[in-house]
């Protein structure tokens, strides 16, 4: 599927990008090439000096940012594959600078478009989050908002090659910024307590290597301007906190602003357009796409009522189970 494309990935030095280009390039030995682009030189001299991305002659590491759009005109030259990783993705972050996640969650996404298909890229799939549905924060308004404009650009692209398709996915255990380091740097630190949000809480978890299976699937059936949700399990937060630390009091300190008690991934206003398989959901664009219809018609048909969030799930990680997978990660 990919041996002989050139492919590039935005945000290629975050947890997603050093896990997927790793897997690329065991699992394609015949790629031409993969692109590497951010704008952190040190991220990216680190990334260079790890054990398995050292002697890698098809590995490149561009220097730039998706608010510039001469720099992802040069970069997308000879591109077949865009995976767009890039955002501003830290809540309270977002919240105190909200003019500059929209520069490059929202600006930027329009950016990837237009250089997209100006350079003829073939496919590119956006990075979506369980934070873009129905948002309470403003990172999950300009996900929600980057989700719409790269559904929207296969219309865009009129007649020409480029297709665009978005994957949604939940919280990945051990990525930097996650609450599972957030609570073993706390326990390291010698707190007594855990501060939980709320009791109640939930939410999706997934590894690694299973956002990049989602994507890797999605680019080889996308037909442009599905977003694809992967089915994957949801977590008590109390029981993520025993899987962690099991003999630490927890402390209930209240939701903060922006989160959710429950985080979705399919709306009920959506469930219109959602068609289930055995592994994902395809949510197709409130416009149509006769296409997608075609494509996907043995896809079956959620009920009107229909809601995913990490609160109603049929699947549900066991604290044994989150203790094998922080030990695996």
């Amino acid at each position: 599927m990919l041996n002989g494309k050139s492919i590039l990935v935005t945000g290629g030095t975050g947890s997603f990008g050093n896990k997927f280009i790793e897997i690329i390039l065991n699992k394609f030995p015949n790629i031409e090439k993969i692109i590497v682009f951010s704008r952190d030189e040190f991220k990216q001299f680190e990334m260079s000096n790890k054990p398995q991305f050292k002697d890698r002659k098809k590995l490149r590491f561009f220097i730039g940012d998706v608010r510039d759009k001469d720099r992802l005109y040069r970069a997308f030259e000879d591109i077949d594959i865009v995976i767009h990783a890039a955002a501003l993705k830290q809540v309270p972050s977002c919240e105190y600078n909200p003019f500059e996640a929209i520069k490059t969650n929202i600006m930027g996404a329009q950016n990837i478009i237009d250089a997209a298909i100006d350079r003829r890229v073939e496919k590119v799939i956006a990075l979506s989050t369980d934070k873009a549905c129905a948002p309470v924060n403003l990172y999950g308004a300009t996900k929600l908002c980057s989700d719409k404009l790269f559904v929207a650009g296969n219309v865009y692209a009129g007649s020409g090659k480029t297709r665009f398709s978005v994957v949604r996915y939940g919280n990945v255990a051990g990525s930097r910024g996650s609450v599972i380091p957030y609570f073993k740097n706390l326990i390291n630190s010698g707190i007594s307590e855990l501060p939980i949000t709320d009791l109640r809480m939930t939410r999706f978890w997934l590894k690694l290597e299973d956002a990049v299976d989602m994507v890797l699937m999605a680019l080889e059936i996308m037909q442009g301007g599905e977003l694809f949700v992967k089915k994957i399990p949801s977590m008590k937060i109390i029981d993520l906190a025993q899987a962690v630390a099991p003999d630490i009091k927890l402390n209930s300190v209240g939701v903060r602003p922006g989160e959710k008690i429950h985080e979705v991934m399919i709306t009920q206003e959506d469930a219109r357009n959602t068609l289930e398989f055995d592994k994902y959901y395809v949510v197709k664009p409130s416009f149509d796409l006769d296409y997608l219809d075609k494509f996907y018609k043995n896809g079956r048909i959620v009920d009107d009522s229909f809601e995913y969030h990490s609160g109603n799930n049929n699947e549900w990680l066991t604290i044994e189970q989150m203790k094998a997978l922080i030990n695996e990660i």
